[in-house]
């Protein structure tokens, strides 16, 4: 019966993904890209191949089902500079209770930096500055209803801003980990393959507003009478969020007294693009009483067209303190193709 209801389960996602990916693709038109980023370095270092194997703090963003499989209390901070001189940061903390699951909170932003004010008339500038930032605040829950299945969901607010402009949306994450028994190398269900499959950013459109869309004119330009200074407000589109379906899986080929290579892989479906796969590779070092060191590598955007993503790679080291308690350091490289190259550094702090 128990392999019955797991390979029901199996099968209901692999049919989610097929239907989805029937959708209509519509390229470059959704709103708050930030989203869409990628946040994380341990994650990044694997080429986004990271919603089955994820299980700490960071599957705030990747999959909330992983915070599941997440067994003490972690914070984690990660700085990457993106491109045109652009910081994006994640903040989260989670606190996983035995018995009732783990509740998380977490904040992804971007900084824009400052930036003249130009018109018509001046075109090198008014002398003026403004500033302009995204962030996403969210709440998640995730919790194992069995030894090998989780469940995890997210509920976020998206923010943008662009000097005296906003924009507000509500949005939901879900996602499933299933962690099987097959292709095991020591016959354990947790060196077993598992699956992955996350929803992000589902949730209302976003449409600008403020001071900056008031403008004055002239209602009646043909008739005789004062309409010039008839204020008047743009009303701007709305649009949608960054919908991204995950469905990926990952196995260990490899499981030592001290070591354990993964092998993960992703595909992707999203309402602003075609399809395309992950990939991602980690090996672990473990030196027992002082720590862990890994090594990471991936690809990501196979079979997009024209993409700009490319190979990744990064590193990262976990020490081991007094009372269970650790620090974790975690770098990322990403190429981006003719936008050059990112540097992501991440710590994580587990109690």
């Amino acid at each position: 019966m128990k392999n019955r209801f797991r390979f029901t389960v199996i099968s209901s996602c692999l049919a989610a993904a097929s239907a989805l990916s029937q959708s209509p693709i519509r390229v470059g038109t959704t709103a708050a890209e930030f989203l869409d980023i990628g946040y994380g370095p341990a994650g990044l270092a694997m080429g986004d191949a990271y919603v089955s194997r994820t299980e700490d703090i960071t599957s705030v963003y990747w999959n909330p089902a992983g915070l599941s499989f997440m067994k003490r209390p972690e914070v984690v901070f990660s700085y990457q500079p993106w491109i045109a001189d652009i910081q994006t940061y994640l903040l989260a903390a989670g606190l996983s209770v035995p018995g009732a699951g783990t509740l998380a909170i977490g904040l992804v932003g971007v900084n824009y930096g400052s930036m003249k004010v130009t018109t018509v008339e001046a075109q090198s500038g008014t002398g003026e500055t403004f500033y302009s930032g995204d962030y996403a605040f969210s709440l998640s829950y995730g919790r194992r209803l069995a030894e090998w299945f989780g469940f995890g969901a997210t509920a976020k607010y998206i923010r943008s801003n662009i000097w005296h402009a906003s924009a507000d949306a509500f949005a939901l994450d879900l996602g499933v980990l299933i962690q099987t028994p097959f292709f095991s190398p020591t016959s354990r269900d947790e060196h077993g393959m598992r699956l992955g499959m996350s929803l992000s950013n589902y949730g209302t459109r976003m449409s600008y507003q403020g001071m900056d869309l008031m403008r004055s004119v002239d209602i009646s330009s043909d008739e005789a009478g004062n309409y010039k200074d008839s204020k008047a407000y743009l009303a701007t589109d709305s649009w949608e969020l960054p919908l991204i379906f995950r469905v990926g899986f990952s196995v260990s080929p490899l499981v030592l007294n001290r070591h354990q290579l993964v092998l993960a892989a992703d595909a992707l479906h999203v309402n602003n693009n075609n399809e395309s796969v992950n990939i991602g590779a980690e090996y672990r070092l473990s030196a027992p009483g002082m720590g862990m060191v890994f090594f990471r590598g991936g690809y990501r955007a196979l079979f997009l067209e024209e993409s700009q993503f490319g190979p990744t790679f990064g590193f990262g080291t976990r020490l081991q303190m007094i009372r269970d308690t650790g620090i974790q350091v975690d770098y990322a490289y990403r190429d981006i193709g003719l936008l050059g190259y990112v540097n992501v550094f991440g710590v994580r702090i587990l109690f």
